[in-house]
């Protein structure tokens, strides 16, 4: 199924509600546990000072809210995710947290005034936008001036033996999501989204056209994902 932005938005919120019960566990298995790892190097880059404010975009389940406020001390976060089932998993997950603002919302059209938060961050959810150079406005929109946005994405495998290696590993993932949540659908689509994804450099001019300073990439685990971040200035 081709997407385009009128119908990429619907489409992705479907994904989600067939999967959002297994999300956490299908990271897991997908990532064989490594999307921790990732999530811990995004935040050691970020190296947020305390009494900063967050606005966690795609939130999912909350990971990176968490390492955010775990690594800081009276910081504040607006966690948002477009899917509401995602967001009552990262409540019940994060219930202890008293910092946390959760609300449902999309990263093209955002509700919050402009010029407010420190960070904006989003962790392999830009893929699932529908429209990336709106949302990427937005971001930008609502950064303070000297704000940071910084995207957690998979990209492209720079060495042509981990990349022939990681294709096999991912054609059998939508088999493995067809056993764990009973449809195959939602992981042949996230598969897909990963190969028709920005690559590095791309990802790069796009931040750029669209005003961030100070843009540069980090690539993990040769290139599987990388760490974009750029500066509003």
């Amino acid at each position: 199924m081709k997407l385009n932005k009128q119908n990429k938005g619907h489409y992705v919120q479907n994904v989600f509600d067939q999967v959002f019960n297994k999300y956490d566990l299908m990271n897991d298995i997908m990532s064989l546990g490594t999307h921790r790892i990732w999530k811990k190097e995004f935040i050691n880059w970020m190296a947020p000072s305390n009494n900063k404010k967050l606005l966690d975009m795609a939130c999912g389940s909350g990971d990176i809210t968490k390492l955010f406020i775990d690594s800081t001390k009276n910081s504040k976060v607006e966690a948002m995710d477009a899917n509401s089932k995602m967001i009552s998993i990262g409540k019940k997950k994060l219930y202890k947290y008293k910092n946390i603002k959760w609300s449902v919302g999309r990263a093209e059209k955002l509700k919050f005034e402009s010029n407010i938060f420190d960070f904006y961050t989003i962790s392999f959810g830009l893929r699932n936008v529908a429209d990336i150079d709106k949302a990427l406005k937005e971001a930008f929109r609502v950064l303070k001036p000297g704000g940071r946005f910084m995207c957690l994405e998979f990209s492209k495998i720079q060495n042509s033996y981990l990349n022939k290696i990681y294709q096999t590993y991912s054609k059998k993932i939508p088999t493995i999501g067809k056993f764990i949540v009973g449809d195959s659908k939602p992981y042949k689509y996230l598969i897909d989204s990963i190969e028709n994804f920005y690559n590095q450099e791309e990802l790069i001019n796009l931040l750029k056209i669209n005003n961030f300073y100070k843009t540069e990439y980090r690539n993990l685990n040769g290139g599987v994902v990388a760490i974009h971040s750029g500066w509003k200035i």
